[in-house]
This record gives C-alpha cells, sequence and structure tokens, in this order.
C-alpha cells in the first residue's frame, strides 16, 4: 500500500532525478516538465515516468526533438505528455 508520504518522497526524489541528469538539454526539459506534472501524477504514472527516466540522455533528446520514433514498450501516456509538453516548451 503506499502512503501519500511516499508518493510525495517518490515525487521529491523524481525531480531531483529529472533536474539533475548530466545533460542540460534533458536537465531543462525534463526539470520543467517534472515541475509542471510529476504533483498530479499518481502511483502508476510515477513508475512510468521513473522507467522514462531510467532510459538514456540521447535516447530521450531524440523521441522528444522527432530524430526517432519512440519505442513500443515506452510509449506511455506520461511519455506521450512530455512530447506535448515539449511543444509547448
Amino acid at each position: 500500500m503506499t502512503t501519500d508520504t511516499d508518493l510525495v518522497t517518490r515525487r521529491k526524489r523524481l525531480l531531483y532525478r529529472s533536474t539533475y541528469r548530466g545533460n542540460k538539454e534533458n536537465d531543462i526539459l525534463l526539470g520543467q516538465f517534472a515541475r509542471a506534472h510529476i504533483d498530479e501524477f499518481g502511483a502508476a504514472e510515477l513508475d512510468q515516468y521513473e522507467r522514462l527516466l531510467e532510459v538514456g540522455d540521447n535516447d530521450i533528446y531524440d523521441w522528444v526533438s522527432g530524430k526517432t520514433a519512440v519505442p513500443a514498450d515506452q510509449d506511455t501516456p506520461v511519455v506521450r505528455k512530455l512530447l506535448a509538453f515539449r511543444v509547448r516548451f
């Protein structure tokens, strides 16, 4: 069972991981995305986002820039939300 405290802790950890990835472009993009959306994510969305953060910076950048398509195993509602966010970013 996930408590509210657990979700708050996960959100803080994921926000930090989003902002300090090592690739400045992704630090900015994912940091802004996390600040805009992470508080509305429930446990399932946090799981999806955590899986996204395990992907390499170059792959994420290629997806967001449209250079390559998002693989089927990564095509989640959270990734689609990130792709929509980058249009506004």
